[in-house]
């Protein structure tokens, strides 16, 4: 199976970015015949926009989720379920989808997500309660397991060698400018209405779907089979165990719905592993894990993502609904991250090649952790330029000295005929570190708010059955209003009491998160191997 992708940005997924690939992954694509030059001029403009539909997408719902939470009703674990559904059938089938293109045809199975991922935005766009925005949300995650992987894969099937790496490295542009205007157009669109940043998508599927007619077919004759068991437990697995850790908190451990996802999540993940050391082809080679390096770049790739989309996921929270930001606001106030990671990859390229991979992922994910830290300082009310600005920019810096050598590492710690699909398990595992992060840091926010909240509502100089009706309210988290009645300058202490325990669980969640940075760079210390360097 070829898998062409490397590691994506998954901030929440706020912005997805995708930085050039290295010549180790482009020498992964398939053998056999090539398109003709009048077709494969088709072929980048329909893998460009097909994967706009995903970056786009991921920043919008990003910034939407305080307007859904208004509009919709929806609590804390609501919204969580509104990014991890869909990030669970991705993470999840995101290497059998790439099996699915090289056996069944790669525009076919392109085709057959951009209309799976559309079809499940204008359900989202339609939606009129959470219920039915979870789950178009997880329908839109089988399409992008299609999709994402689908558009590298067409790339590398129509281009000969000789052109392929340029192809590449102008879908690779195109898509960094797209993240770069993804936050600004999801910023305005959600102030119009979030249901039109769902919308959006259709124009842009319908183009694509005309391009993709222009586009020749194409499958891998010596397609590894499609490890079936493997996919069917891992997302049992995972659904599972995010189950149990969302709804912990507002049921109870002791729920029996709580626990029986997370006795499923353990069961079926364990399963999965044991099913993987017999599959004749299997969707995770766990022999690729006896490679120290492959091993430490995982783990970094874990702690780092994870730690990035756990706060990328509750920062747009933080601007909206504490700091007071309009949503066209809070996505111009996340670009300079995305501009940073898009100006300094080439640079980051060239550290690789001249000190290895090794030195670079210790000090990228050192700055990420400053750059965490940074974020963490900002109150309520405070100008942005004086405090989310320097943790944005210097996360950025430390991401983009982390991401090119973070390939290389991977790259390089397996055999040549590997590269595809150690590109393949790096990636789904960036996409898993987000997906559980974000339910366990849901869990650290909602305790540090709650405690918070009962504190301080508990000093308010308000009455008991106000009180009681405030601590009510909190599974909405910042988006609790004060109960109606009170005077201005108590509902004005309420909100502020709201507000500032909204603040104490996100330092939490970016004090910890850079903890998170810190081991993965210990992780690059200890296993990343000192020899890590390009390939040529």
């Amino acid at each position: 199976m070829t898998r062409t992708s490397i590691p994506t940005i998954n901030v929440t997924m706020s912005h997805a970015v995708r930085l050039p690939c290295d010549e180790a992954t482009i020498r992964s694509g398939p053998k056999g015949a090539v398109a003709a030059p009048s077709a494969a001029r088709w072929v980048l403009p329909a893998t460009i926009l097909g994967s706009s539909l995903a970056f786009i997408d991921g920043t919008v719902v990003s910034v939407a989720l305080p307007s859904i939470a208004r509009e919709l009703g929806a609590a804390g674990a609501d919204l969580q379920w509104v990014v991890e559904s869909y990030a669970l059938f991705l993470s999840a089938l995101l290497l059998v989808g790439g099996s699915l293109g090289d056996h069944y045809g790669r525009r076919r199975v392109y085709a057959l997500g951009i209309l799976l991922f559309t079809a499940a935005s204008i359900v989202c766009g339609l939606s009129p309660t959470i219920g039915w925005l979870v789950a178009a949300r997880a329908v839109q995650g089988v399409g992008a397991a299609l999709l994402v992987p689908g558009s590298l894969a067409l790339i590398s099937a129509s281009f000969e060698p000789a052109r392929r790496g340029q192809a590449i490295g102008t879908w690779s542009g195109f898509s960094g400018i797209t993240a770069a205007i993804g936050p600004l157009l999801g910023g305005w669109l959600v102030s119009h209405s979030w249901r039109w940043a769902f919308f959006l998508n259709v124009p842009f599927a319908a183009l694509v779907l005309l391009l993709l007619r222009r586009v020749p077919e194409s499958r891998n004759p010596e397609a590894r089979g499609i490890d079936v068991p493997g996919a069917l437990l891992v997302t049992l697995g995972l659904g599972g165990l995010v189950f149990g850790l969302i709804e912990s908190p507002r049921r109870g451990w002791g729920d029996p719905g709580v626990l029986a996802g997370l006795s499923l999540g353990i069961a079926g993940l364990s399963a999965f592993l044991m099913v993987e050391t017999r599959s004749k082809y299997p969707m995770l080679p766990l022999s690729l894990f006896r490679s120290p390096t492959f091993s430490g770049a995982n783990a970094l790739t874990l702690f780092l993502y994870g730690a990035l989309a756990s706060v990328f996921f509750f920062l747009p929270l933080n601007l909206i609904q504490v700091q007071g930001y309009s949503p066209l606001e809070a996505g111009a106030a996340i670009l300079p991250f995305v501009l940073v990671l898009f100006l300094l990859s080439r640079w980051s390229g060239a550290l690789v090649g001249r000190f290895g991979a090794r030195r670079p992922l210790i000090l990228g994910p050192v700055f990420a952790a400053a750059g965490f830290l940074l974020l963490a300082v900002p109150g309520v009310g405070e100008r942005y330029l004086a405090t989310f600005f320097p943790g944005v920019l210097v996360l950025g810096l430390g991401m983009a000295i982390s991401i090119a050598p973070l390939t290389t590492a991977v790259m390089n710690a397996v055999d040549q005929e590997s590269v595809g699909i150690a590109s393949g398990v790096n990636n789904a595992v960036s996409r898993v570190a987000g997906l559980l992060a974000i339910a366990l840091f849901g869990m650290l926010l909602t305790g540090v708010f709650n405690s918070e909240l009962e504190r301080r509502v508990s000093a308010l100089p308000i009455g008991p059955s106000i009180r009681a009706e405030v601590l009510a309210r909190r599974e909405q988290l910042a988006a609790a209003e004060p109960p109606s009645g009170l005077r201005p300058q108590e509902a004005a202490a309420v909100r502020g009491a709201i507000a500032q325990s909204f603040v104490a669980g996100f330092r939490a969640v970016a004090r910890v998160s850079a903890g998170l940075s810190l081991l993965a760079a210990a992780c690059a210390w200890f296993w990343i191997d000192r020899r890590a360097v390009n390939r040529r």
